[in-house]
């Protein structure tokens, strides 16, 4: 692999990460697993509507971001081998 796949792989797992951290700072919409571990409690209390929208904005363009990821590396070791 040369320096292109490796940084693809370094900014994939970077991202990789990240998702998973905004993903889980997301309030819960419904009955799901969040009320479970009491997400439903606090309803009152969640974050503004500002706050969501951006972090639901973050969380589209970092899914972009590792998407072009996964198809850049798929197509870089595709034509590598």
């Amino acid at each position: 692999m040369n320096w292109f796949a490796y940084s693809m792989v370094a900014v994939l797992s970077i991202t990789n990460l990240l998702l998973v951290l905004l993903v889980l700072l997301h309030k819960g919409k419904g009955g799901g697993l969040s009320d479970l571990f009491g997400g439903g409690v606090s309803s009152s209390l969640g974050g503004s509507s500002v706050a969501e929208r951006n972090l639901d904005r973050i969380t589209i363009v970092l899914m972009v971001v590792w998407f072009a990821c996964v198809v850049g590396l798929g197509l870089v070791l595709k034509h590598v081998t």
